[in-house]
């Protein structure tokens, strides 16, 4: 049996390690290596690199659609395709797959079709999330439904921390979906398109805070977007990052103002304020707020944008 896995980022190593344990993966197909790092200098992918550690054999491309690549992957004839975290994979290489070509997606579909349903899940203040394995087809997350697995989302999580609670649930609806197919016993079921629920890529002008919004929804951006790519505001003409936050009952100023403690950093928001709790300073280490204002010598009271 040839089963080839796509993916590139972290969220898709338990799974690619646990359907090697599990089958044993002929190819791993990844993107191209990306500059990072100060020299920013080509670094692969996390999955590229899990692969070459498991011994698996490495394609790194560029573009899905290039013919070259699109012959060389036909001529493998794999029986199974397995996509976690990784680009839109369009009908000519999906169709090449003989028995199935299957993605696990890190929400309960059709809720968050797109690239950040962990995002808005948090967002949109739902109190359960979980995997869905589905099989490929044109339009993206549409796809009939094989397998789900529901996992309850903790108060005041960040994105860091639900996208760490997701990666060994997609292995395990990664590797049982794959079982599933191979016995027979799995049914695909169309999902039902009307209570479908878009979860786009979050725009760089949406991380800047917005005050002028309840103290929770404040709160939800704050942890939706923690630790990357940060929700930020303007601190004394500095970007500052705030990682975490908690919520309070009443304004005490104009939406924006800010007042400091000794170990507090408050922010009024349109109804209620926030209590920052970890943060970033342009330049600078994320911090415990508590650590942060130690010493702190420069405005105690003003307003951020």
């Amino acid at each position: 049996m040839r089963i080839v896995f796509m993916g590139t980022p972290r969220f898709a190593l338990p799974s690619l390690e646990a359907l090697h344990r599990a089958f044993g993966v002929a190819l791993v197909v990844t993107g191209a290596p990306q500059p990072q790092g100060r020299g920013l200098r080509l670094q692969p992918s996390p999955v590229s690199q899990a692969a070459a550690r498991l011994g698996i054999p490495v394609w790194e491309v560029g573009s899905l659609r290039d013919p070259a690549f699109v012959e060389s992957f036909c001529q493998l004839e794999p029986d199974f395709l397995v996509v976690v975290a990784f680009r839109i994979v369009p009908p000519e290489i999906y169709r090449c797959a003989r028995r199935a070509a299957f993605c696990v997606h890190p929400s309960l579909l059709p809720k968050f079709r797109g690239a950040a349903p962990i995002q808005w899940t948090i967002l949109c203040g739902e109190s359960l999330t979980g995997v869905t394995s589905f099989l490929l087809e044109e339009t993206v997350d549409t796809g009939a439904i094989l397998l789900q697995r529901t996992l309850p989302v903790p108060p005041e999580v960040t994105f860091g921390e639900l996208h760490d609670l997701l990666m060994p649930l997609a292995a395990e609806v990664a590797v049982e979906t794959l079982q599933g197919l191979c016995a027979g016993t799995l049914q695909a079921q169309p999902q039902d398109h009307s209570r479908a629920t878009p979860a786009p890529k979050i725009r760089p002008e949406q991380t800047h805070l917005r005050w002028d919004r309840p103290a929770e929804e404040v709160r939800r951006w704050i942890h939706a977007l923690s630790p990357e790519p940060g929700a930020w505001t303007l601190f004394q003409g500095r970007r500052l990052r705030l990682l975490r936050a908690r919520t309070l009952p009443d304004r005490f100023a104009p939406p924006g103002s800010f007042r400091i403690t000794d170990s507090r950093f408050l922010v009024a928001c349109a109804e209620g304020a926030i209590e920052v709790l970890e943060l970033q300073l342009e330049g600078r280490r994320p911090l415990p707020v508590a650590d942060f204002l130690r010493g702190w010598r420069g405005d105690r009271e003003g307003v951020l944008s």
